[in-house]
């Protein structure tokens, strides 16, 4: 029977030697392919021009040693199984090797260790690769933007800051791109057919630029370029250049899509000197810029007029929050298993009396910068609480979840305030679960972790939102109360065309289930998603494919009327 084939280059000046070693391989139930070398030269030419599994050396050479063979070896860069097989030689001496990189010490009269060592080291100089491919992931996930592979904010903004900390003497400029009525598009033809009008924005943008600007999308619908060296006039001329691009309409899956952007300039120095003064005022800009209508705005003082709306708006979410004029609506996950909704995820919308609908994008975040985030979240989690009360009354038990900003959880007053919530709601917790993003655990950890802790010991169950966008270290998810996470919806929809993508969400599900947690997948969208998640072993799904968000009397309707609510998933896919 042919053994397992063993790549081995060998270190010996002796042929007899180096037969033996390839006799003891093959003995160990493996079929050698080597290549003896005595000289430096020779190792490096053999290591440039072929793969290796492993090296094998002797320790003493006319006109070579295993230390300078070693030495090659890291030379290269290479990450290989390195032996040492020799004769005596002192026991410092081999000390010595061993912490200079060697992985083991074989004696030649005993070469019976030779295989086990070698197939131990193979195993662990796989680990070492397997975690080098994580780390490397990881990395990629916490400063790439996975949909259309552009850096996201967090680089956006390191590069920010490292080209500013260059000094007044170094101009740039920030631009701000915001895709105008971008919700329509999600809307009437859905997130699927959105996410491919945005990788076609992000191929247009790096396609106008030059190479020496920086393009990145920060999230939804919002674009940045950094131009090093740009001035008013540039930056302008960067800006029109963007329009101009953008004018041919997308074609997106035969559907030609018209797609419109206001962009906001901020220059350095003139506008500012840090990084977070650059963002606010090229968002102010481009704020102005959507006002207007030109396209695109330079940032003027002027234009921070548009500052008291915003307080003015928020203004007018704290009364709606005090009188109670906000809505819930409640878009449900269902179970892989039994096809059946196992919960519904809270989402909070403004009708307001004058405006007409308000986004949530048009609120939400400047609700976290002003504070009224708090109020906010707590008024959500109050409606939700009465929301599953009233289900139960009519028979249905439906788990309820309910979104946790970063400056929300932070708050050391939250556990209690949400347990005052609990007593006057009937003194035990409803079928509640919070969702938090990595980002916003990882911001300040400890702190995260505690207050978690404490919601956890009150009944309410945690759920990891959006998994895959931040950078929570997977060793730490462990020490954390959580018992699900929900993988980003942007991984799931490249599952049908991506490979990278596919492999991180199968990876992902792997690791869950392997830490005992359950694995809901966002932006579920058409039956194959459903096919393939299901076929990894996921447990639940969201998304369009199931139900968009709706208001609880047509949630009522839609469980008692879905096959979901009442079938198996067979029955739903017909």
């Amino acid at each position: 029977m042919t053994g397992s084939p063993l790549r081995v280059l060998i270190v010996e000046d002796s042929e007899d030697d180096a037969a033996l070693l390839v006799h003891e391989l093959r003995r160990g139930g493996h079929e050698p392919t080597s290549v003896r070398v005595d000289t430096a030269d020779a190792m490096r030419d053999a290591l440039a021009k072929h793969p290796w599994q492993v090296v094998i050396a002797d320790y003493h050479m006319p006109h070579f040693s295993a230390p300078e063979a070693l030495a090659v070896l890291q030379a290269s860069g290479l990450d290989l199984p390195f032996l040492i097989v020799s004769g005596r030689i002192g026991e410092e001496t081999a000390v010595a090797a061993m912490k200079a990189g060697a992985h083991d010490y074989i004696m030649k009269g005993n070469l019976s260790r030779l295989v086990p060592a070698i197939e131990r080291e193979l195993r662990e100089a796989e680990g070492r690769r397997e975690r080098r491919r994580a780390e490397e992931l990881v990395r990629r996930m916490a400063y790439y933007d996975r949909l259309t592979d552009l850096p996201n904010r967090a680089l956006l903004h390191d590069l920010l800051q490292r080209a500013v900390a260059a000094g007044p003497r170094a101009p740039l400029a920030l631009l701000l791109i915001d895709l105008d009525r971008f919700r329509e598009i999600n809307d009437t033809l859905g997130h699927h057919h959105g996410d491919l009008v945005l990788q076609q924005v992000g191929a247009r943008l790096r396609g106008v630029l030059n190479a020496a600007d920086a393009v990145s999308r920060l999230g939804g619908d919002e674009f940045a370029v950094l131009a090093p060296g740009a001035d008013g006039s540039g930056a302008s001329r960067v800006a029109a250049a963007i329009l101009r691009a953008l004018e041919e309409p997308f074609a997106i899956e035969g559907l030609p899509i018209n797609v419109e952007a206001s962009i906001g300039i901020a220059l350095h120095p003139d506008h500012g000197a840090d990084a977070d003064t650059l963002l606010r005022r090229a968002d102010v800009a481009m704020y102005a810029a959507k006002q207007s209508g030109n396209g695109y705005a330079v940032y003027a003082s002027e234009h921070d007029q548009h500052t008291p709306r915003r307080l003015a708006l928020m203004g007018e979410l704290r009364a709606a929050i005090e009188r109670n004029e906000l809505l819930l609506h409640y878009q449900p996950t269902v179970s892989f298993k039994t096809g059946r909704i196992e919960g519904v995820e809270a989402l909070v919308r403004w009708q307001h009396p004058v405006h007409g609908f308000i986004a949530p994008d048009q609120f939400i975040g400047a609700a976290e910068k002003t504070g009224l985030i708090k109020p906010l979240t707590l008024w959500v989690f109050e409606a939700a609480q009465r929301q599953c009360v009233a289900w139960r009354r009519e028979g249905l038990d439906v788990a309820v979840a309910i979104n946790l900003s970063a400056r929300t959880l932070h708050d050391a007053q939250l556990p209690d305030q949400i347990a005052e919530l609990v007593r006057r709601g009937g003194g035990s917790a409803p079928p509640l679960r919070l969702e938090v993003t990595e980002s916003a655990i990882m911001a300040e950890p400890t702190r995260a972790r505690e207050i978690l802790l404490r919601l956890n010991e009150m009944g309410i169950r945690i759920a990891i939102d959006d998994f895959g966008t931040g950078y929570t270290s997977l060793g730490y998810l462990h020490k954390l109360p959580v018992d699900e996470i929900k993988i980003d919806r942007s991984f799931v929809l490249g599952m049908e065309t991506d490979e990278d993508d596919a492999t991180i969400v199968r990876s992902t599900i792997d690791l869950a289930h392997n830490l005992g947690l359950t694995v809901v997948a966002e932006g579920v969208e058409n039956r194959a998603i459903w096919d393939r998640l299901a076929a990894l072993g996921c447990n639940a799904a969201q998304g369009y494919y199931i139900c968009r968000p709706i208001p609880a009397d047509d949630l009522a309707r839609w469980l008692h009327e879905s096959p979901w609510g009442l079938k198996d998933v067979g029955s739903n896919a017909g």
